[in-house]
């Protein structure tokens, strides 16, 4: 009895009961692809690292429209210039966290100049993202961009620090 009214209440009952009616209404079986499934349920790489840490680059991204807020970070091998580990934490819906989860896949053991070519289409058509939640791919591609320019803002203010003259540096303390 309360599993009959729970699909009526959800509207599987009334697919059942009167098909036509249930269209009418639009009430349709709706679902993710599933990877997007699988990085919800199975999220790689979610984390953080110290922000403060030289070698990492923090990109923080959200959209006020629907409450996604995205922290993707990237690990640098300042040597090869590689991208050695990422990591995120996402708040916000189930093609929000996928598309940081895969983010962080696609970015590890990739050069930042071939990671800055990383397009939120490729990352969407990846999941199948519905038109609706291509925002979150959107994010993805803001966050990655903004941690690749946090690092080099870093880099830059160290290799600026390191050059600064002893007398300098003992002014600045």
């Amino acid at each position: 009895m309360i599993t009959a009214a729970s699909k009526r209440l959800l509207g599987s009952g009334l697919r059942q009961a009167n098909p036509s009616l249930a269209a009418a209404m639009g009430i349709a079986r709706r679902g993710y692809h599933e990877r997007v499934v699988d990085h919800y349920n199975n999220p790689r790489n979610v984390g953080s690292f110290d922000k403060n840490d030289p070698a990492v680059g923090t990109g923080l991204v959200g959209a006020p429209a629907c409450g996604d807020v995205m922290k993707l970070q990237i690990k640098v091998d300042e040597e090869s210039g590689k991208i050695v580990d990422a990591c995120f934490k996402t708040f916000g819906c189930g093609s929000a966290i996928a598309s940081s989860s895969v983010a962080t896949e696609w970015v590890k053991g990739k050069p930042m100049e071939e990671v800055l070519s990383i397009k939120n289409t490729e990352i969407a058509k990846h999941l199948s993202l519905p038109p609706v939640k291509l925002h979150c791919s959107m994010l993805a591609e803001d966050a990655i961009k903004a941690a690749i320019k946090d690092y080099e803002a870093k880099k830059n203010k160290f290799a600026a620090n390191a050059e600064a003259s002893p007398a300098e540096k003992a002014a600045d303390a």
